[in-house]
């Protein structure tokens, strides 16, 4: 399971749970603003129940080209700039990036399966969180390892969410006993772990808990966390 710290991976994580699945989570460290998202990571994973979280970095700030790696202010959503429609708040090839090392610790651990909270409903438009991305990359994935290239049983990704809303994933993860209060969503966190409440992803996130009908139990700058 791909666990960024964020509610889209911890309601994904919940659903493998559910299942009954033994799961490993697996966060990465690339050198985003937002590390504090993997302090979160690692407290969903024990609180939900994985069999075992591991943390591995890579430096993608050595390639650059989004807002999340470089040192200067994320903007808000109207601020963004945009190249062929996808704003710089995009990391690119991130999610290959991040497929790859879980594809890499399925085939070691045996796995045959590797969760991804991508969601292609509610989301900000990047192409690696699309349904033909998915699909693309299970196909590559057969490919790649040594037990599905050679005729046997292939390693695929699931996203379990791609088709909901962010309303429709928080009343999801709130029915399987989720606690969003431990996850952090936001591009740029204040020091204290505050969300900053104005960039797109802390936007969608506040949507998605007043269409849930719901509290965000997080803090917000200007907004203590929900006790």
């Amino acid at each position: 399971m791909l666990l960024s710290g964020g509610l889209d991976s911890a309601t994904a994580l919940a659903v493998a749970v559910r299942r009954g699945l033994e799961c490993y989570t697996l966060s990465v460290h690339y050198g985003q603003h937002a590390w504090r998202e993997l302090i979160s990571a690692a407290s969903v994973s024990r609180a939900l129940g994985a069999v075992r979280h591991q943390e591995i970095s890579i430096d993608l700030r050595s390639i650059g080209g989004s807002v999340l790696l470089e040192p200067r202010p994320v903007p808000g959503p109207d601020d963004a700039s945009r190249r062929f429609g996808i704003p710089e708040t995009y990391v690119p090839a991130r999610n290959t990036v991040l497929l790859s090392l879980g594809l890499g610790l399925a085939e070691v651990l045996g796995a045959y399966s590797v969760f991804i909270g991508a969601n292609s409903v509610d989301y900000s438009g990047y192409p690696d969180c699309r349904p033909e991305y998915i699909s693309a990359f299970n196909r590559l994935a057969k490919l790649a390892v040594a037990e599905g290239s050679s005729g046997g049983r292939a390693i695929r990704v699931e996203a379990p969410l791609m088709r909901l809303t962010k309303g429709e994933i928080i009343r999801l993860g709130l029915s399987l006993g989720v606690d969003y209060g431990m996850t952090m969503s936001c591009y740029q966190p204040t020091d204290t772990g505050l969300s900053c409440g104005r960039c797109e992803s802390c936007l969608l996130r506040l949507k998605g808990f007043e269409e849930a009908g719901a509290t965000d139990p997080i803090g917000y700058v200007g907004r203590p966390a929900s006790s």
